[in-house]
């Protein structure tokens, strides 16, 4: 219908390590190609917070960011985003993104809403007015906000859900996919390059419906899928045993993708069980709050041992900030409530994450990650 697309999006492995099911691939899109596996910096209302597009792109090396659809559905609004011809334009970001599709928020903001079979009805956080989200507008509102990657309506079901809710749970996960997908295709990108969407995977902690799940979501992907409903609230190990039971059945030629997680710990294990992608808030979250991951071990900056701490932030650190501060100065700045505290902290926390899955890439690559990552989730885990 008149739109130039400057490639067909697709995703093609690279390479995969001999002792464990990790693996590297590209994923192509109008505005890009994405190294996985690859992390994603969360921008949830079209910032990522207190990081400048500039250091995402230079010093962090952001290769693709996240929107959120409930979010920026509230504010600034689809008559803005529209009229600023969507997101990318919108917050001036030349690379790709992703967006979510407001189903993990229906599930975090249980108390305000209700589903149907039609739809997701739910009061807005901010002013209390009355919403819906059906699998169609869903659609409608993610082609005006224009990410490259968008995510299917999905009920994100508790973490520590019986089996009956599950399957209750899923059967409308799978009947609103499909009305998702009937809906995507029967419409067009707004902006003139190429959009596509991930089902994702649900069945909370059970095996067999998380089989259901990946069998039927296959049917609607394309490009690739997204594993949901895992890191809220069932145990890590249990977390590991869905990937175990989901990865193995998608073919090697889709994207995989874990929403909302984790760790850079939890990377690691997932990348091993052939994941890809990943978001997560905590590297921001946890830098605003005085948490920096490092090479060597977890940070508290607020503790009192680094008063007079004058080495780097993390002696292999790779962002300009781990050369340029001292353990001792970001104390001091948390310690004193300066925002700039958090802003390198987080610089910091999202320059180690990118850092880490270029590591891994490589030593995917050379075929030895499995040996890499068993030393390397040792350090990791450590609380210095």
């Amino acid at each position: 219908m008149g739109f130039r697309y400057l490639r067909m999006m697709n995703f093609k492995l690279t390479h995969t390590d001999s002792g464990s099911s990790a693996r590297c691939g590209i994923l192509s899109t109008d505005h890009g190609d994405i190294m996985t596996p690859i992390f994603m910096p969360v921008g949830t209302v079209g910032s990522v917070k207190g990081v400048y597009h500039r250091d995402l792109l230079d010093d962090i090396g952001a290769e693709i960011i996240l929107g959120n659809t409930y979010h920026l559905y509230l504010r600034p609004g689809l008559e803005t985003l529209k009229a600023a011809g969507g997101l990318h334009r919108f917050e001036s970001w030349p690379r790709p993104i992703l967006t979510d599709s407001g189903g993990f928020q229906i599930f975090s903001l249980s108390p305000i809403r209700k589903l149907t079979e039609e739809g997701c009805t739910f009061q807005s956080h901010i002013d209390g007015s009355r919403h819906k989200f059906t699998p169609e507008n869903n659609v409608d509102t993610q082609r005006i906000i224009g990410a490259d990657i968008i995510m299917a309506l999905d009920e994100c079901c508790p973490g520590d859900a019986d089996e009956a809710y599950a399957r209750k749970s899923l059967d409308l996960t799978k009947r609103w996919l499909e009305r998702f997908s009937a809906r995507f295709h029967e419409t067009e990108p707004l902006y003139g390059y190429e959009q596509t969407f991930f089902p994702i995977i649900q069945g909370c902690t059970y095996p067999g419906l998380r089989r259901e799940a990946t069998e039927h979501a296959l049917a609607h992907s394309e490009v690739g899928i997204a594993v949901g409903g895992l890191a809220v609230g069932e145990p890590t190990e249990v977390m590991y045993e869905m990937l175990e039971t989901v990865c193995p059945i998608i073919p090697q030629d889709r994207a995989r993708y874990l929403m909302g997680v984790g760790t850079p710990v939890n990377l690691l294990e997932a990348i091993a069980r052939g994941i890809d992608m990943f978001d997560c808030v905590m590297p921001t979250r946890n830098g605003r709050n005085g948490m920096i991951f490092t090479s060597e071990g977890i940070i508290n900056m607020r503790n009192a041992k680094w008063t007079q701490d004058f080495g780097p932030l993390d002696p292999d650190g790779t962002s300009w900030v781990d050369s340029t501060y001292s353990r001792a100065y970001l104390h001091h700045l948390f310690v004193a409530g300066e925002m700039f505290a958090g802003m390198i902290a987080s610089e910091h926390n999202l320059a180690f994450y990118l850092d880490l899955v270029r590591q891994a890439r490589s030593h995917i690559a050379a075929g030895d990650f499995a040996a890499w990552k068993e030393q390397k989730v040792r350090k990791l885990a450590t609380r210095l």
